[in-house]
């Protein structure tokens, strides 16, 4: 048997389940098989309000990659939430760069919190290496901006996923914006002063914490790295002969 058979029959399994449990095994099986036939079946799964189905197609679609990143931009569902919701998970999970206009967009402007905080995560989780090298410093500079506006989201889950992805690009900019990284150093500082949820302030620290480690690395690195590439040189005549 095939990859096309196999994934026609796991599809076939997927349409046909009569019943919410199978639907989830049925799913589960065809998110397994990482097959890209399979790609169309897991994002029509996204919307059929079964979360444990939802679940394993997003497990699948994040497995598959970089294939199925043009079919989900092309087959969000606008009208479903929750299924746009998941959809962005996936996304996020992938981290491809082709996602940026719709991550931004629906990081800053969709109604649902779920799908917001989904967006929102995905830009803390990019494949920067897509990025062409002249494009990079810009594109950071957008995301940041981006993340800064996010994290002052009225809804805590959104402004927690916003730390997260703030915490993560302070260490990605270390070495291309690092005159930036001083804007996400005081932003969270100010949401540790000042937010509302206990959540949100201690997820703050964490992130502060996490990178004042990579600052410290960042200073010491350079000594370590002189230490290692020193050799004694031995004095003339010293040795045996």
């Amino acid at each position: 048997m095939n990859n096309s058979d196999l994934a026609q029959i796991l599809i076939r399994a997927v349409e046909e389940a009569d019943s919410s449990e199978r639907l989830v095994d049925a799913v589960q099986e065809l998110a397994a098989s990482g097959l890209e036939e399979s790609v169309p079946t897991l994002i029509a799964a996204l919307g059929y309000n079964n979360p444990g189905a939802a679940v394993a197609a997003v497990d699948g679609l994040i497995a598959i990659g970089e294939a199925a990143v043009l079919p989900l931009l092309e087959l969000i569902d606008d009208y479903n939430y929750g299924a746009r919701a998941w959809a962005l998970r996936a996304l996020a999970g992938i981290g491809d760069v082709r996602a940026l206009d719709t991550l931004f967009e629906a990081a800053k402007t969709d109604f649902s919190l779920s799908v917001r905080r989904a967006a929102a995560r995905g830009l803390g989780t990019l494949r920067w290496h897509q990025v062409p090298p002249e494009k990079l410093e810009s594109v950071q500079t957008e995301v940041l901006e981006a993340l800064l506006l996010i994290s002052q989201d009225p809804e805590w889950v959104v402004r927690y996923a916003a730390v997260t992805s703030l915490e993560t690009l302070a260490i990605v900019i270390a070495a291309t914006l690092p005159d930036q990284r001083s804007r996400i150093t005081n932003q969270l500082q100010q949401m540790l002063d000042t937010d509302v949820d206990l959540g949100v302030r201690t997820r703050v620290k964490f992130a502060q914490e996490k990178i004042q480690q990579q600052q410290h690395q960042e200073v010491f690195a350079p000594k370590r790295k002189l230490q290692e590439t020193e050799v004694d040189v031995p004095h003339r005549g010293g040795g045996r002969r």
